[in-house]
C-alpha cells in the first residue's frame, strides 16, 4: 500500500484536489482516507490547514 497526502489552506481547495486525485482511482483501490483541520493564531490572523491522508492498494 502507499499513501498521498494533500494540504491546502481552504476546504474548497483540498476538496477540488482531493476530487481530482480520487476520479483516477477504482474504488477498490482505496482503504482508507482521513482528515484533519488544524488553526494557529499567528497574532493578527488566524490561519488554517486543511489536510487529507489517502491510504491505496498498490
Amino acid at each position: 500500500m502507499y499513501i498521498r497526502v494533500f494540504d491546502e489552506e481552504h476546504e474548497l481547495d483540498l476538496e477540488k484536489k482531493v476530487n481530482d486525485f480520487l476520479m483516477h482511482l477504482e474504488n477498490d483501490e482505496i482503504i482508507d482516507i482521513k482528515y484533519s483541520i488544524a488553526t494557529l493564531y499567528d497574532g493578527r490572523n488566524q490561519i488554517y490547514c486543511y489536510s487529507c491522508l489517502i491510504i491505496i492498494k498498490d
